[in-house]
Formats: structure tokens, C-alpha cells, sequence
């Protein structure tokens, strides 16, 4: 007795489709960071991530079913051999859809990954932003509160519904400034003083780290994010301010060594520790332009 066999080029096809499924099913356990946005910073990045996707996938699965299609129409089966067209060279409808097509995928993706990129690189209007000046240190993170004068090691608060504008910079190796569910990375560099502005939607704990490799102690380099209600982010400046002991020189030393250490709180900091001469920005996101030094 004779059993009928698939073709070949079915098993070639959905062989490797049925090794590979475990592999995306797996990771469907648990929601990751970037993926559960906490700002509208990080939502917008996320609305971009899905539009990117969704245009990826639309040209892939059409590429497969076209794939489909020819092996199926041109496949040779016992009796029926599959069409020949040995002389065909051109035809002007198949260049214009093989060029077309892709032409308006970019675009489509193109117009609104240009305007949102560029809307995120400038603070809301009409908002006065919580400044937090940052320094990325061997292998720990310094936060410095301009308007309250005070410091923080390995932790932040920031006040729920108001933007933060940290500026990015390091006394170490150069190294990238991460809080997943509020926003996207950007670097800290010596000499450099970047902009990144972020607001938390709601109250939480989010963890931020190093995105760059940095060193040995690189994987120490995560810090906590407290998003708490404005009244209770001023109640804990204040707080700070009374109890907490004032930052020394020495104390600054210390954190220069190259180590890992836990979350320190100051109700001061020495003048000068962060940058006074380095290329600064515009608070409407425009290019960097020279910033003169505050110390003259």
C-alpha cells in the first residue's frame, strides 16, 4: 500500500517555523521594562517601537505569502509541470510595485519617527522642569538637586506629573544613563554636559543603570528612581536638608575611587564638582552651543 507524501519544499518551510516557535513563546513569561512605559516620554518611544513593527511585519508576512504563492504556482508535481516563461525580461508593473512598496513603508515610518524624535528632544511648554545634575562615576552615580543643594548617591526622587531635566555628565569612562520605564538612554561624557529630559506618570519605584559596558564594576552601576506626589518630593528636600550631613571634599574623594558603595543622602555639596566649562544645550532642544564658564 503506497502513502502520499507532502512536498519536500513544505517541510523545508515550516520545519524551521516549528523549531523556532518555543523560542518566541518563551519569552512571553514576563513583561519587559521598555515594554510597560511609566512616562509619556517612554510611551511615545514605545508608540514608535510598535508603529516600526507593525510596518516590519506587514512587509515580512507579505514576503512570505509571495513566497508562498510562487513555489506553489511554479512547483513541478508528477504530470503537471509548472509554467516556463523563458523569455520574459521586464515588466514595468512588477519594478513599480518592488519599488514602490518598500518606498512607502519608509516613509509611512519615516514622517512620524522624524517628528516624534524630535518632539522628545524638547521640554513641555509652559512647564518649569526639576533640575538633577548627574555624574557617572567608577562604579557608582552621583545626583546633584541644583535648586534644593542637595545630593544623593545610587538613588532619586522625582516628583509624579512634572518633567525632570537631568544633565548627563561623568568623571569616569564614558558611560549611558538608562531608566527604561521613563525614557530612553543617553550618554555621559567627560567634558559634556547632554540633556535628557523624563517624567514618571505615576507613583513607583523604577530601576535605572548603566546601558554601557564600563568596567569590571559595570553591572553594580543601577540606582533607584522614587516617583512620588510633588508634595511629598518637596517635604523630602526639606527633609534632607535638616537631617542629612553635608557632602566634603573628601567625601567626594571617596567617590572617585573606583568601587561600588550603596545610596547616600547630603544636604550639601562642595561648589564646583559638577562641570563649570563644557558644552552646554538649549532648553528648547536646539543643538549644543559653548557654554561660558560660571566661574568667571
Amino acid at each position: 500500500m503506497s502513502t502520499r507524501k507532502g512536498p519536500k519544499w513544505a517541510y523545508r518551510l515550516l520545519g524551521p517555523l516549528l523549531l523556532t516557535t518555543p523560542l518566541f513563546v518563551s519569552g512571553c513569561g514576563s513583561k519587559m521594562a521598555v515594554l510597560d512605559p511609566a512616562g509619556p516620554v517612554a510611551r511615545t518611544e514605545l508608540h514608535l517601537m510598535e508603529l516600526s513593527v507593525t510596518a516590519m511585519a506587514i512587509v515580512v508576512v507579505t514576503v512570505w505569502i509571495l513566497a508562498a504563492i510562487a513555489l506553489i504556482r511554479f512547483h513541478d508535481r508528477p504530470g503537471h509541470p509548472g509554467p516556463r516563461t523563458p523569455k520574459w525580461q521586464h515588466s514595468r508593473l512588477l519594478e513599480v510595485v518592488l519599488w514602490g512598496i518598500p518606498l512607502l513603508v519608509v516613509t509611512f515610518i519615516a514622517i512620524p519617527m522624524t517628528q516624534k524624535t524630535y518632539a522628545l528632544d524638547r521640554l513641555p511648554p509652559a512647564k518649569d522642569p526639576v533640575i538633577i545634575d548627574v555624574t557617572s562615576l567608577d562604579y557608582k552615580w552621583l545626583f546633584q538637586y541644583p535648586g534644593a543643594g542637595i545630593a544623593t548617591v545610587n538613588y532619586i526622587k522625582i516628583p509624579v506629573g512634572e518633567p525632570v531635566l537631568f544633565k548627563l555628565t561623568a568623571d569616569s569612562p564614558m558611560n549611558t544613563f538608562w531608566i527604561p520605564r521613563l525614557g530612553g538612554m543617553e550618554f555621559c561624557m567627560p567634558g559634556e554636559v547632554l540633556p535628557l529630559w523624563l517624567e514618571a506618570s505615576k507613583p513607583g519605584v523604577y530601576l535605572g543603570r548603566s546601558g554601557q559596558f564600563s568596567g569590571v564594576g559595570f553591572v553594580h552601576m543601577v540606582f533607584k528612581t522614587e516617583a512620588v506626589s510633588p508634595q511629598a518630593f518637596r517635604q523630602w528636600e526639606q527633609q534632607v536638608k535638616r537631617t542629612a550631613p553635608p557632602m566634603t571634599e573628601a567625601d567626594y574623594r571617596g567617590l572617585l575611587v573606583e568601587n561600588t558603595t550603596g545610596e547616600h543622602t547630603y544636604s550639601s555639596y562642595p561648589p564646583g564638582i559638577f562641570p563649570k566649562k563644557t558644552h552646554g544645550f538649549t532648553l528648547n532642544g536646539t543643538m549644543p552651543m559653548p557654554m561660558p564658564d560660571s566661574g568667571s
